[in-house]
């Protein structure tokens, strides 16, 4: 992609999906016919060559693409669903960190902040724990919180605990999201 936009409504979301998507189509070309070592040579320290992220290795790559998708996906859900009312917000991408979160909306009097991360099953709980920490500490005046994260981390069955953080569970390859 050649310039990723910050700012996400319903006029630019469609769009932004189709070129994000279309990035991706050759990632993993740089692996062809690699196996043993060499391939793990190669996803941990080649430069991937290509998508939104080709200075980075294949490895680190898939994490921030990973991550895009959830946030992308989650974000066209919140805008779909107008369920916080907001028009627009702000993302931040790959491992990007000029904002104090990776999703922002509103004003002052009805603000929305947000954290989003696509994890292993394994590290769910743990990055769910460090996210609602830095909600609290560093979004303590926002009005609404939201935690924005990749379905297959979670069981099937998953019901977030009442609170005052709303979740957003992204099913990146059917391209939905559930709001808790």
């Amino acid at each position: 992609m050649k310039n990723k936009t910050r700012q996400l409504n319903l006029d630019n979301i469609n769009s932004f999906i189709v070129e994000y998507e279309s990035s991706l189509i050759d990632i993993g070309n740089s692996l062809r016919g690699k196996v043993g070592i060499p391939l793990l040579q190669s996803v941990k320290r080649d430069q991937v060559g290509h998508g939104p992220y080709p200075h980075v290795t294949f490895f680190e790559a898939a994490n921030r693409i990973m991550t895009d998708l959830v946030i992308i996906y989650g974000v066209n859900a919140l805008l779909k669903n107008n369920k916080f009312n907001h028009p627009e917000y702000t993302v931040e991408f790959g491992n990007e960190n000029h904002n104090d979160f990776d999703i922002q909306a509103g004003s002052l009097e009805n603000n929305l902040v947000g954290e989003a991360f696509n994890v292993a099953p394994s590290f769910f709980q743990t990055k769910k724990s460090h996210a609602i920490n830095k909600l609290k500490k560093k979004g303590a005046g926002a009005k609404t919180h939201v935690l924005i994260f990749n379905a297959d981390a979670t069981p099937l069955d998953y019901q977030p605990r009442k609170s005052e953080f709303y979740h957003v569970a992204v099913d990146i390859f059917n391209k939905k999201a559930s709001i808790y």
